[in-house]
């Protein structure tokens, strides 16, 4: 089990949201199985993220 970050930051968490979102729904795209979990993180400098679990 891993993590695989986005490979973007943005500025606001409605940024962030949008994007999860989106990842949600275009999971046709992805490989074999769909993720177990995407969500929102911040970093420490305050920017956000998505972050996604595959088994």
């Amino acid at each position: 089990m891993a993590w695989v970050y986005y490979y973007r930051l943005v500025d606001t968490r409605f940024q962030a949201d949008c994007l999860a979102a989106r990842l949600e729904e275009g999971i046709w795209w992805m490989p074999k199985r769909p993720p177990r979990f995407i969500g929102v993180f911040q970093t420490q400098r305050g920017r956000y993220g998505v972050k996604v679990l595959w088994d």
